[in-house]
């Protein structure tokens, strides 16, 4: 059978296992195609090299993918989204002397009750004149940036004025924080557990709590390539979820953890990548917590990428000012994401690209996730 190769870029992260085992696994091999996978060590490296057509496709950050397509940023090109790679798989994660400080301000466990200490510890802060506190986060165009700016400002911070923000790279983030150039993050696992580990954090809450089943990476393509190659992208869309599936079974979480503890791939040791598998995360200091649903691969439909998504990533990128509330850009956005594409491949009808996309009469769609923790999407 003649092989299609398909040149990929990932971040090693949890959530981006899918690809991994895809390639690994022979799920893509399945489909005809021969996946080439390269590491990559920052999200704005995955962006440049898709759009300079290093890549064909990528692991890439949802809101990146609509920035892409929005024209945002330096070296901007059309991406789609014909399917996701999961949901959740972030950590909130504060220094020990940070989360002392919200221990004496009340700290409980929960979205709502561990921002309200954090909001307390800021405004004594300010009030005694202090810096204020710095949080990392891997890329302006990310849902961690959008996550921990929803959780901050529906807890009563500005995350504008109260708090400041600065770019890390996802394997960067623990570093950082023991070298004492953050206060804390919001990143994707292993990275807040490897910081646990280290003794250097704690963390204080979860993507899965402040928002359960909220989306997260998508596998970007380039719009050419799935222009130029709609039978391979339609085959990797096929691939990916086969490879997921795979992945959210805990009989291969012993293998699923070996491959990706490899120094070819995350280079984190398996115990280390076992705890957000499992959902039994380490909080720090010898603390243990059950995070229901921590991660998702495939369960409750985890790889459609949902034009609801796309739809709240836009909203939350004008409410921050990274974009404008255009009809024009909304639908752009929108049209990123691509649920026909997506039902498309897996029922091994045409896939076309560039003709039509998401009814946009009804942007936005089907929304199957319970909503943020405050119950109001804004």
């Amino acid at each position: 059978m003649s092989m299609t190769l398909v040149r990929a870029g990932y971040i090693p992260l949890l959530d981006c296992a899918a690809l991994v085992v895809a390639a690994e696994r022979g799920f893509a091999e399945a489909e005809g195609l021969a996946l080439k996978l390269t590491r990559e060590t920052s999200w704005a490296n995955i962006r440049d090299r898709t759009a300079i057509g290093h890549f064909d496709v990528a692991h890439m950050l949802g809101p990146m993918a609509i920035a892409a397509s929005l024209g945002l940023g330096p070296l901007s090109t059309p991406i789609i989204a014909p399917v996701a790679l999961g949901r959740g798989g972030n950590t909130v994660t504060v220094q020990m002397a940070l989360f002392h400080e919200m221990q004496a301000a009340g700290f409980a466990e929960g979205p709502a009750a561990a921002g309200a200490a954090l909001a307390r510890v800021v405004a004594a802060r300010r009030a005694s004149g202090r810096p204020r506190l710095r949080f990392g986060v891997v890329h302006p165009h990310s849902s961690h940036n959008y996550d921990l700016r929803y959780w901050l400002a529906a807890c009563g911070i500005d995350p504008v004025q109260d708090i400041a923000t600065t770019v890390v790279p996802p394997p960067f983030m623990a570093d950082a924080l023991m070298a004492d150039h953050i206060d804390g993050f919001c990143v994707g696992e292993p990275w807040g557990t490897v910081a646990v580990a280290a003794g250097a954090g704690r963390i204080v809450t979860t993507k899965a709590e402040i928002w359960p089943r909220s989306p997260e990476k998508v596998l970007g393509v380039s719009e050419a390539f799935a222009r130029e190659h709609p039978d391979a992208a339609a085959g990797l869309v096929r691939a990916i979820v086969a490879a997921a599936a795979w992945c959210d079974d805990s009989a291969n979480h012993g293998d699923l953890v070996a491959l990706l503890s490899r120094a070819d791939c995350l280079g984190v040791d398996q115990a280390l990548l076992r705890p957000a598998l499992e959902g039994e995360l380490m909080l720090g200091g010898g603390e243990t917590r059950w995070v229901e649903e921590f991660i998702l691969y495939a369960r409750h439909d985890a790889n459609r990428p949902e034009s609801a998504h796309a739809l709240w990533l836009f909203q939350q990128m004008v409410r921050w000012g990274d974009a404008e509330d255009r009809p024009e850009n909304r639908r752009r956005a929108v049209a990123t994401y691509r649920p026909d594409l997506f039902d498309a491949a897996l029922s091994h009808a045409p896939f076309a690209p560039t003709l039509g996309g998401p009814d946009l009469r009804n942007p936005a769609g089907s929304d199957p996730a319970e909503g943020p923790f405050d119950q109001t999407k804004r």
